[in-house]
């Protein structure tokens, strides 16, 4: 049997993306600490320009799709990367508060084409005999640019303070770029050729169909816990524990366990309805945040230290993040996978693409609420030191643990909600499906009569 090739374009969009998200994650997991500790904004102000960044991020890529159609991949690839080196550096060289809404919207604009164009350029550069492991290639590499972004993050943070992390970043993207302009040669690949007004005619087809439109809001909840990650986690590990603590080695956990165990979980429930795979991811979301509320119980069995199998200590707290994380990482196989899955099969036929990119209108929402609501929890029971009395600051946060509640209790409301919705769409269909066969009967009837 004969070896299939790749193409350059294929290797050279496959090596961008991981020096890409190496670069976002380096620098997402740090967003809320850079603009609070270095820019000045309050833990609300902090999480509402997050989170607002977020959204965008999830919001844009299909309008910027369609002008990367026109305009050709290799222009918006080059484009893309041209915006996020010169955003990043922004970050890095100007951190006030005058400039970073315009760098920040820069980047976001930059990603958004990123999304769009690399995933085009697997899919154009593939055939139907590699695409599969294609696009196995493809998601390999971002999950290792991932976890690269977050572990280099963390000694840079340290060593050299946070704007370094932009500035890092902002070196990724300027070498993907070059990578680009040097290789990526082929200035004919373009996309399917989507008009904007195509784009937008199908979001608003997306926003009137009411079975999706309450599947993405249900789903919202899971994504609200899972972006604490970036929104709470790393000012809250910080500040609980110490500013030794490492939130980007922390939030590498979440990576290291789906690429360890979605393909063993999604097997397991390939015969499980979606929407019942999904109630299993659900119902671990809170199980997860729980988990990380219960820091103060492992405190009190163990005091400030946990050994963990004799080889190294870790502080309670940061043992019920890992532990919860994991919780996170193992709901994500469970429910990404099939949801992608059950969202295309309600588009209608030859519009699968355009529906599945507003897939993640979920993270939109969850980018806006779940760092919104970290704001407001954060400043409650976690505040900025710089914030606290000194005499207040030995029990400012014995109750900082209470946010987890919250989150847990989203959780809870959301995984109930799915199940109805199983339910309720399960007898929709099943009726639907009985008055089909009866009206095909009497037609039938009809026709020997």
């Amino acid at each position: 049997m004969a070896k299939v090739k790749y193409t350059r374009e294929f290797w050279v969009a496959n090596t961008v993306e991981l020096f890409e998200r190496a670069a976002y994650y380096g620098f997402f997991i740090a967003i809320t600490l850079y603009l609070t500790t270095v820019v000045g904004y309050d833990d609300i102000w902090a999480a509402w320009i997050g989170g607002v960044f977020s959204a965008g991020l999830y919001f844009l890529p299909p309008f910027a799709g369609a002008y990367a159609d026109k305009i050709g991949f290799r222009k918006s690839i080059l484009l893309a990367f041209a915006l996020l080196t010169i955003g990043y550096t922004a970050l890095g060289l100007f951190p006030f508060k005058a400039m970073v809404l315009p760098a920040l919207a820069v980047v976001m604009f930059g990603g958004s084409f990123i999304k769009s164009v690399i995933t085009g350029t697997i899919a154009k550069t593939t055939t139907e005999a590699n695409r599969a492991k294609g696009f196995s290639i493809f998601y390999g590499m971002v999950n290792v640019g991932a976890f690269l972004g977050k572990t280099f993050a963390y000694p840079l943070r340290i060593e050299l303070g946070l704007v370094y992390v932009n500035l890092y970043a902002g070196l990724m993207t300027f070498i993907a770029l070059i990578v680009v302009y040097l290789l990526y040669k082929n200035a004919d690949l373009v996309g399917e050729g989507k008009k904007l007004k195509e784009v937008w005619d199908s979001f608003v087809r997306i926003v009137a169909n009411k079975r999706l439109i309450v599947l993405i809001l249900i789903v919202t909840g899971f994504w609200i816990i899972q972006h604490q990650l970036y929104a709470t986690m790393p000012k809250y590990i910080l500040r609980t524990v110490g500013a030794s603590a490492s939130p980007e080695w922390i939030a590498n956990m979440n990576p290291f366990v789906v690429v360890v165990s979605v393909y063993f979980i999604t097997n397991l429930m390939r015969k499980v309805k979606a929407v019942y795979s999904m109630s299993v991811g659900m119902f671990l979301m809170p199980v997860s945040a729980l988990a990380m509320a219960s820091s103060y119980l492992l405190e009190s069995f163990t005091g400030t230290s946990v050994s963990i199998f004799g080889l190294f200590t870790a502080h309670p707290i940061t043992v019920m993040l890992i532990v919860g994380i994991v919780f996170q990482g193992l709901a994500e196989c469970f429910i990404s996978p099939r949801y992608l899955e059950y969202f295309s099969l309600q588009a209608p036929k030859g519009e699968e693409g355009l529906y599945l990119g507003f897939s993640h209108l979920h993270s939109f929402l969850s980018s806006l609420l779940g760092f919104g609501i970290s704001g407001y929890l954060l400043t409650a029971y976690c505040p900025d030191p710089s914030t606290v009395a000194p005499e207040l600051l030995p029990t400012a946060y014995d109750k900082a643990y209470y946010i987890w509640f919250y989150f847990a209790a989203i959780g809870v409301v959301a995984a109930f909600a799915l199940l109805i919705y199983g339910k309720i769409t399960d007898t929709f269909d099943k009726r639907k499906k009985n008055l089909t066969e009866k009206d095909v009967l009497e037609s039938v009837e009809k026709e020997l009569l």
